[in-house]
């Protein structure tokens, strides 16, 4: 066997070169992939946590109200049906919470798996907005907050206007809306809501005068992988779920979602929906099978137990 000579050399060199270059490359690309593999890792992990978070705040304490209050009517005497009324009352406050905020995560779960889609109909927007302010009245009237619905849109001999989107989801989003600004309102406050038609899409702002929002919170507000109120046990509940699951229904709407807030001065929550091209012949009044129905309500006087 004859030695190498130098151009041999050389030769063997540049392949072993090549064949490291082309390696390493290898190499890169799948670390890479192992860096997106991990990040979905870090999201699914943010998200456990972030679910956890809200079903601490939003689940568990109102059961724990809910049974506390219970426990305690069955000791109150017979003289003291006024005190049982008051109980009631937070009873239905807190159970009305949970049912909303059970809502909002088994939507978020549906929305994880991809297993919701539009569902469009020609829908009563005047009827539906005007339902979600009533199936809220409750809350409103603990916190003696007054809730203003400029409807702005005309029709031929006060007609009802039917607008096709879903009227599930936008129940959903609505209700996400006013839920926030009255968490976050003062006492006798107001909160104003706007419905109008611009270049075929539909426009509904929530206006509140509460504590507001700070531009750095504005930018991951809408992030279902944070939230502002962070504290488990905080006395005072956060955005939650809510306004990560309007983003994502109004992006499978088409739609957007826009705030403007100063801080002590209150936010401004406007969402754009264009009308959906379908040809539908249902008809949808006010979504109403996510709530307690009207009928529920408590509007009983202590006098009458």
């Amino acid at each position: 066997m004859s030695d190498l000579t130098d151009k041999d050399l050389i030769n063997e060199l540049k392949k072993r070169f090549e064949q490291n270059k082309n390696a390493l490359k290898e190499v890169q690309k799948l670390n890479k992939e192992l860096i997106k593999v991990n990040k979905k890792l870090e999201n699914s992990e943010a998200l456990k946590s972030h679910f956890i978070s809200n079903i601490t705040n939003e689940i568990i304490n109102p059961f724990a109200s809910i049974l506390a209050l219970s426990k305690n009517i069955l000791s109150v005497k017979k003289e003291n049906w006024k005190k049982v009324f008051s109980m009631v009352s937070l009873i239905y406050s807190e159970a009305f919470n949970l049912d909303f905020q059970l809502r909002n995560i088994f939507v978020a779960a549906k929305l994880e798996a991809g297993e919701i889609f539009p569902e469009i109909l020609n829908v009563d927007i005047k009827h539906l907005t005007e339902s979600v302010i009533d199936s809220f009245k409750y809350e409103t009237k603990k916190k003696k907050i007054k809730v203003t619905f400029q409807f702005n849109i005309e029709t031929e001999n006060n007609k009802p206007f039917f607008f096709k989107t879903d009227p599930e989801k936008l129940r959903l989003i609505l209700s996400n809306l006013l839920s926030n600004a009255i968490k976050f309102s003062s006492e006798k406050k107001e909160i104003i809501i706007d419905a109008s038609i611009e270049n075929n899409e539909l426009i509904v702002s929530v206006k509140d005068y509460g504590t507001g929002i700070s531009l750095e919170n504005q930018k991951i507000i809408f992030d279902r992988f944070k939230k502002l109120d962070s504290g488990i046990n905080s006395i005072r509940r956060g955005h939650g779920l809510g306004l990560s699951i309007n983003k994502v229904l109004l992006d499978l709407l088409y739609g957007s979602i826009n705030i403007k807030s100063e801080m002590d001065k209150g936010a401004n929550f406007t969402i754009s929906i264009p009308e959906n091209e379908s040809q539908v012949s249902g008809f949808a009044f006010d979504g109403n099978e996510l709530f307690f129905d009207d009928d529920q309500e408590f509007d009983v006087e202590p006098d009458t137990f």
